[in-house]
């Protein structure tokens, strides 16, 4: 997947600039959905347990402390090693559809390389999957990898793949997934209305991220949010519902003003400050300071 020139890492978050020599000045719409809490601490230790159990070299190290030690570090960090591991396989894949699309508008592209390199990962049942899919719906590229900004709330983003199916106007996110014990792709999460409908309400498009020249967005008048779930062993696209989507408007904007106020907390200063053991006056000498039992510090 191109990474999006314009999108910086930062202490808030990902946040996006108006052109390669601006400071960024928003947020991303994927930094905005993330304010919504998302306790994972039970995936965490399932991840864990697992990789301990799974170790073939358990039964060798049980009598030994320090090994013990060893593979229970090692099991901590299963959870961050699969969600790496995720995060790299949805980042070829992403590459790969970004591809299909270039080709299919005769622009340069890198399609035949990324399918080899999913390939030489044993992904390549993904970009099989996917290409069925393309197939069987007739999908028309018309932007792929668009940076979006809405300047009225303040957040930008970049949207997998605007294109035309069937007449119709679709703004689409993929979503690598994985399959399920009965050979399905397994659910997407709601939260992708969230990011689709925040894609749908930008008012600018990027033209040319060195200039920071943008123009008015083109896409956003009803089109059909598609979340398309890509497996191994099907793509299933799935339709955002047009009458729910204010509401999913509505929390993104309230969570926006969250992830602001949390930017301002972080940046108003340290939160919490030592306080030094009192000064006591010693017996018949007046108060060192009479105006507060500590003197290290003022209380309000």
């Amino acid at each position: 997947m191109t990474a999006p020139l314009l999108a910086h890492a930062t202490d808030y978050g990902r946040m996006y600039a108006r052109s390669t020599t601006e400071q960024f000045s928003v947020p991303s719409i994927t930094t905005v959905i993330g304010q919504q809490a998302h306790s994972l601490d039970g995936w965490f230790s399932y991840m864990g347990a697992s990789s301990l159990a799974a170790d073939p070299e358990l039964p060798a190290i049980l009598g030994s402390p320090a090994k013990v030690r060893q593979a229970v570090n090692k099991a901590a960090k299963a959870a961050e090693v699969y969600r790496d591991a995720a995060a790299a396989r949805g980042d070829r894949v992403h590459t790969y559809c970004e591809q299909v699309a270039l080709r299919a508008l005769g622009r340069p592209h890198r399609m035949q390389e990324c399918r080899e390199e999913l390939a030489a990962n044993g992904e390549q049942a993904f970009a099989a999957r996917f290409d069925e899919w393309w197939e069987l719906y007739r999908v028309e590229p018309l932007a792929p990898e668009i940076t979006v900004w809405n300047k009225t709330v303040g957040y930008a983003g970049t949207l997998d793949l605007v294109a035309r199916i069937n007449g119709r106007i679709c703004l689409i996110d993929y979503k690598t997934k994985g399959t399920t014990r009965d050979g399905t792709v397994k659910s997407l999460d709601d939260k992708v209305v969230m990011q689709l409908t925040a894609g749908m309400k930008a008012e600018e498009s990027l033209v040319d991220p060195v200039s920071g020249e943008w123009e008015p967005w083109r896409y956003g008048d009803n089109p059909m949010l598609l979340a398309v779930a890509i497996g191994e062993t099907e793509v299933r696209p799935m339709r955002a519902n047009p009458e729910i989507l204010k509401h999913h408007w509505w929390k993104f904007c309230a969570l926006r003003r969250v992830w602001e106020m949390s930017a301002d907390v972080t940046a108003a200063g340290q939160a919490l400050l030592p306080v030094a053991p009192p000064v006591f006056a010693t017996a018949g000498a007046a108060p060192a300071n009479s105006g507060s039992a500590m003197t290290s510090t003022k209380l309000a």
